[in-house]
Formats: C-alpha cells, structure tokens, sequence
C-alpha cells in the first residue's frame, strides 16, 4: 500500500511538472506567433515538444522551469505579450536591440523572481507599468533608447531604496519630470539615467 501511494505522489508530480512546463512551452509560443522573425532564431520553439528546455536563446532549471530567455539582437519585430507574466520561474529577459514595439505589458510586474530585464534599444512605446516596482528581485532594469513616455512611477524608484535594484536606465526616451536627489521618504536614490528625447 505504501508503494502504491509513493507512486502515486510521484505521478502526480510529474504529470505538475509535464503541465508547467508545458504551459510555460505554450506562452513562449503564442509569443513566437506575434513576432516577425525575418532571421529564424526562433525556429527551435516547436510547440510538439514536451517542454521548452530544449529550444534555443531559453534556458530552465534542474525542474526544467524556464529561468531565462536570451533574445537580444536578435532581429524580432513585434509586442510583448501579456502571457509573458505567467514565466513566473523566469529570472533573465534579455530581449534588447531588437524591434520590439507597443506598450510594456503591466503583468511583467508578476515575475517576482526577475533579476535583469532588459528590454533597450526597441520600439516600445507607452508609459512605465507601476506593476514593475512589484519586482523586488530585480538588479537591473534597462530600458533606454525606446519611446516611453509619461513619468517614472515613484514605485519603481523605491525598488532602489527597498529592493536590489542597482542599474536603473531610462535614458533617451520621452519621459516628463526630474529626478530629485532623494525620495518621499528621504532615503538617497542611486543616478538615474533621464536623458530625454525631446
């Protein structure tokens, strides 16, 4: 009987596992379905495969979660795509130097184990989601050289205060406003790079 229940919680975790990473498969390929991909890097993120482990520029973990998806330079045309938020496991997004275009999806502000997003030299546009200051993990957030607008939410300055972010771009954008020496709540602010546009 013991046996029994032992193999049946083992099933039961693979079969979590299986789901996971096949959901984590599916949100990477409806992305890959919103891009235009004049180079063919994503040719590898072939939705019959069991997990997405397997594919080129993603990288996972021992419980094959994907951890990092490496797509900079990479010639890609298109959005962001909400569904991005639920690579809840993802710690690196490193899609920089590409053409990626629309609006920062305010549910990237649900991958709580980010470390770098790094999301330069595109094309999006739209205003910086307060939802990213919900990234505590977060040490480097890139995001010059794009045509934001709008301000900097104040959230997002107190990941510096109160998170681990060190790096903070935001420069050659359009963004309103300055940047003071400190914060509401009187803690000193590491520089951040506003160099606006206009």
């Amino acid at each position: 009987m013991g046996s029994q229940c032992l193999l049946f919680l083992l099933l039961a975790l693979l079969a979590f596992i299986y789901v996971d990473c096949s959901y984590e498969g599916d949100v990477l390929y409806a992305w890959k379905n919103k891009l235009d991909d004049p180079n063919n890097v994503l040719r590898s993120w072939n939705q019959t495969l069991v997990n997405p482990c397997t594919w080129f520029h993603v990288t996972c973990n021992i419980n094959n979660n994907v951890t990092r998806v490496d797509l900079g330079n990479a010639g890609l045309k298109g959005p962001l795509i909400p569904e991005l938020g639920n690579l809840i496991y993802l710690q690196y997004f490193e899609v920089y130097k590409n053409k990626i275009n629309g609006s920062i999806p305010s549910e990237i502000g649900k991958l709580s184990k980010l470390i770098s997003l790094d999301l330069y030299d595109n094309h999006l546009s739209g205003s910086i989601p307060s939802s990213l200051a919900n990234l505590t993990s977060l040490r480097f957030m890139r995001l010059n050289h794009n045509n934001l607008t709008g301000y900097v939410p104040k959230e997002v300055f107190q990941l510096i205060s109160f998170g681990k972010l060190i790096t903070l771009d935001v420069s050659d954008n359009y963004f309103n406003g300055t940047v003071r020496a400190t914060n509401l709540t009187g803690f000193a602010i590491t520089t951040v790079i506003q160099d606006p546009k206009a």
